[in-house]
């Protein structure tokens, strides 16, 4: 199996598309992180903020109740995320776009962004901290959190491990990692050579235990191992797999858990 951290397969459908509903579900890790996120972002409540990477709505309803004289913009690139964030959103007003946060259709629009568990499923961090600086107007502010450093290094390098077999290895021949965890110092020069006048990032270990395999195996089908699953098109063959690393995963100390790091970004255009 090869592998690249700084490439990803083109048409890889995994790269884009997520289950919303199951996400919708067993996303409580990243909603409570995202609500610490949420606490460091200072409203007055008449701003106008983009919420960049929105996924199923559930912190942009937060997000929209602090801000009732302002607006609210939710934005992600899956079609089935955007759809759950408007179910989730229901007649409140924070409009939903289906757009590509390197590509984005607005600028000079917001006062902020507000952005958890997106960044590192983008590996063009300069066109991405570009087209976020292009958005925003005034002093704007940016805070956001995505997987940095390490972030769920042991895992992965199970999983690789787990592809490389026979079984799994012909469904592998052309993947490329979808996803990109700098460091803090990486991501202060690249905010800066957007055009962020200040930064400030860190990284912050958040390991994460599953009470049960049936709690672990839920997560990382939706979440973490969603883009190794779906290169296997083999039901029974895609069962195998994740059923290996659930097994794996009851061996560790402590058992059913995820080696997250997280990578804090603050930052303002001036």
């Amino acid at each position: 199996m090869t592998s690249g951290r700084s490439s990803r397969a083109p048409d890889d459908p995994s790269a884009k598309e997520w289950n919303a509903a199951a996400y919708h579900v067993v996303s409580e890790p990243q909603f409570a992180w995202g609500l610490r996120v949420l606490e460091r972002l200072s409203l007055d409540g008449d701003e106008h903020v983009l919420d960049a990477g929105c996924g199923s709505g559930r912190l942009t309803k937060e997000l929209a109740s602090r801000v009732p004289d302002g607006l609210i913009v939710g934005c992600d690139l899956s079609e089935n995320m955007t759809r759950a964030a408007a179910q989730t959103l229901g007649t409140s007003a924070a409009p939903v776009v289906c757009a590509d946060l390197t590509a984005l259709p607005f600028r000079g629009a917001f006062d902020a962004v507000f952005s958890t568990a997106t960044f590192h499923w983008i590996h063009d961090h300069d066109r991405l901290f570009a087209e976020l600086r292009g958005a925003l107007r005034g002093r704007g502010r940016l805070e956001a959190q995505s997987g940095g450093g390490p972030n769920l290094a042991a895992v992965h390098a199970r999983a690789d491990a787990l592809a490389s077999l026979p079984a799994f290895r012909p469904h592998f021949a052309t993947w490329r990692e979808p996803w990109h965890f700098p460091t803090a110092e990486d991501t202060d020069a690249c905010l800066r050579r957007a055009g962020f006048a200040n930064a400030r990032c860190w990284l912050e270990r958040a390991p994460t235990t599953f009470a049960d395999a049936e709690r672990y195996r839920a997560f990382i089908e939706a979440v973490v191992m969603r883009p190794y699953l779906a290169r296997i098109s083999d039901p029974e063959l895609r069962a195998k797999f994740l059923e290996r690393l659930v097994g794996d995963a009851a061996g560790d100390d402590p058992p059913f858990t995820l080696d997250y790091w997280r990578l804090n970004i603050s930052a303002t255009t001036m």
